[in-house]
């Protein structure tokens, strides 16, 4: 019969797995969580900027800005957890109880599974709309709200998994450096289905890149093509390459670490780089908030409403009665809807 350490704190595990806990702020400390602090900040408050846009304009209720929408409430989410760790790290560490250990560590693994997950959803409705030759899917809103539950349902269980039953507090052998009171096997499964994922999202953005390359190669032959399709078409191509560098760089080291902490490996030194590939990671949320929004004019157009709400209101100006430009008539589609020029 398995012994069970229920009683212990959070320190029993740390020394179990050779964790250094301190007791005091050192230099390094006080850096990171600065540096943390205002990293989550900064995402909240791009992502809350994104969220508000995507409610009050109505040339984004469409599915793609319902999943970014998505996207910067998980990233919204990340910045709340990643803050919610800051306050409660370094020396406070010690003071944790289990279960506030355990909530500070599912906080930060179902934001970013939410955010890596709704990054996979936007993948693939892009590669539709590319191939279909839409500006937007015509997936329904009921379906749309589905697919947003199901990606919020899959990121609670990831992240809950632990706390119910899959840690170490029955198994010392098998605790983690990284996570000392996480199972190594968990820590394992973790990483290797972000990295299927990210796997997933190079091979759909990276047939996005080829077909892109492809129609722009065919249609430069002909005189009679649109300029502003081509305009589209290079941005896409632009957006893509953005998109596949900033995920890879800001989530493939924290995975290799995981997965190396997962496999027992005794030479590599993980926890020398935890913290600084997890704020890597963070920082990704902002990101996403910049690469998936601000390239979109009409986002960047809502961005600067709210952002001089009282300029506006103080003044004469009314959007609703401004008359579009000669551009903007040339995005209306034939449907009379707004074609924002966007390479999401």
């Amino acid at each position: 019969m398995k012994h069970c350490f229920y009683n212990e704190t959070v320190g029993f595990f740390y020394n179990n797995s050779r964790k250094e806990l301190t007791t005091y702020w050192r230099t390094k400390d006080v850096l990171v969580v600065a540096l943390g602090l205002t990293v989550s900040v900064i995402v909240l408050l791009t992502n809350l900027l994104v969220i508000t846009a995507i409610i009050i304009n109505r040339r984004f209720h469409y599915p793609i800005y319902y999943l970014l929408g998505n996207l910067a409430a998980a990233d919204l989410f990340a910045g709340i957890a990643y803050m919610f760790l800051m306050f409660h790290t370094g020396p406070r560490t010690a003071e944790l109880s289990l279960k506030t250990w355990f909530i500070r560590q599912s906080l930060l693994d179902t934001s970013l599974t939410a955010s890596v997950v709704n990054l996979l959803a936007i993948a693939v409705e892009r590669h539709q709309t590319v191939f279909t030759m839409q500006l937007h899917s015509k997936m329904s809103n009921q379906r749309v709200m589905i697919l947003i539950f199901c990606i919020w349902v899959t990121a609670l269980l990831l992240g809950l998994i632990p706390s119910y039953g899959w840690h170490c507090l029955c198994a010392l052998e098998k605790c983690s450096s990284m996570a000392p009171l996480y199972s190594r096997s968990y820590l394992t499964f973790w990483a290797i289905s972000n990295l299927v994922i990210f796997l997933i999202m190079v091979v759909v953005y990276t047939h996005i890149f080829i077909y892109v390359k492809r129609k722009m190669t065919r249609m430069s032959k002909h005189t009679s093509f649109h300029p502003r399709y081509k305009e589209t078409m290079i941005s896409l191509v632009k957006t893509v390459t953005i998109i596949l560098s900033a995920f890879v760089i800001c989530w493939t080291p924290g995975q290799v670490v995981l997965l190396l902490d997962g496999l027992g490996c005794k030479s590599c030194n993980v926890l020398a780089v935890e913290k600084y590939v997890l704020l890597l990671a963070e920082i990704n949320s902002l990101i996403n908030a910049i690469v998936y929004s601000y390239r979109d004019n009409e986002m960047r157009s809502t961005f600067r409403r709210i952002l001089c709400f009282i300029c506006y209101r103080n003044s004469k100006y009314t959007p609703t009665v401004v008359k579009l430009n000669t551009t903007d008539r040339r995005t209306l589609s034939q449907n009379g809807h707004f074609t924002v020029d966007s390479s999401i």
